[in-house]
């Protein structure tokens, strides 16, 4: 069976989609339809900006949601999914892909949850971490035993590499403790807060609200979702599981092996990058995994 996959936060590079808007009518098109949406030119961004320019959540987020959809729309009669997911922003791609939303109703939900976002990182200097070399459970461990700061696990991202996320004390503690249990490397990450903790509350309130005027239609194939790992075709639980999803962790690791387990033997990544096929081989070597 075939698996489409979308990356998310963090694939971004400078001269994204420049090669797509000028190779592809209807790459082109989109992108223009997405500048009227947003309202400025997103794409001016996306082709010339700077990778500083690029890491502005509100700018990041909508940009990689709009590599991701537009390359695998441009894969015409090729992107036939039999099953979708996309880690973190991701979903929002997915399900794009899956039918369940419209590309503008995407692009609108994705441009108000990164703005949610960054709001909400404003209200409190907060980051993440990658912690390399350690069990699972053993990272949970320690992040409990944080009690006086904000830590806890964020992203599954395969055996052995789990990123957390918090306060600015509470990752820098961890941090520490992480590295005296014997972790190959515990290294705080370059972003604008702490995404998938209880410090995004704010911004889920916010985000819910949107997501509960937007249509959300029956997927034509399972959308795989983070806070669960599991298939979801009802639009009401997709809807539930998008709004849980900003402060709940992203359970890759755990998706992957579910999709396997439903069939999924060939993965393709759509959007900017190729983490999500590093972490897919890690997770299941036997399976193939590659980009556009």
């Amino acid at each position: 069976m075939k698996a489409f996959v979308f990356p998310g936060q963090g694939a971004q590079f400078a001269g994204m989609g420049k090669e797509l808007y000028e190779n592809s009518a209807l790459a082109k098109e989109l992108l223009e339809k997405a500048n009227n949406i947003l309202g400025y030119r997103i794409t001016d961004i996306m082709f010339e900006g700077t990778d500083e320019d690029l890491r502005q959540t509100k700018v990041t987020q909508p940009a990689v949601f709009l590599h991701s959809v537009i390359s695998a729309l441009c894969m015409g009669d090729d992107f036939k999914p039999e099953m979708t997911a996309g880690h973190s922003l991701g979903e929002f791609s997915a399900l794009v892909a899956s039918g369940a939303l419209s590309f503008e109703d995407g692009l609108r939900l994705v441009y108000a949850r990164a703005v949610a976002m960054q709001k909400a990182c404003e209200l409190e200097p907060s980051t993440m971490a990658a912690i390399i070399g350690l069990p699972d459970e053993k990272v949970e461990d320690i992040c409990a035993s944080i009690t006086d700061e904000v830590c806890v696990p964020a992203n599954y991202n395969c055996s052995g590499q789990i990123v957390i996320s918090g306060s600015i004390k509470g990752i820098e503690k961890a941090c520490e403790r992480m590295k005296e249990a014997g972790a190959k490397r515990a290294l705080p990450l370059k972003v604008g807060g702490a995404f998938h903790s209880p410090l995004m509350e704010p911004a889920k309130v916010e985000l819910e609200a949107a997501i509960h005027t937007t249509v959300i239609n029956t997927p034509k194939c399972p959308v795989y979702q983070n806070v669960d790992a599991l298939p979801h075709m009802d639009p009401v639980e997709i809807k539930k599981n998008l709004v849980a999803q900003l402060t709940s962790s992203v359970h890759w690791t755990q998706t992957v092996k579910n999709m396997v387990a439903d069939g999924a033997t060939d993965f393709t990544e759509c959007g900017p990058g190729a983490v999500l096929q590093g972490l897919i081989k890690k997770i299941e070597p036997e399976v193939s995994a590659h980009g556009i």
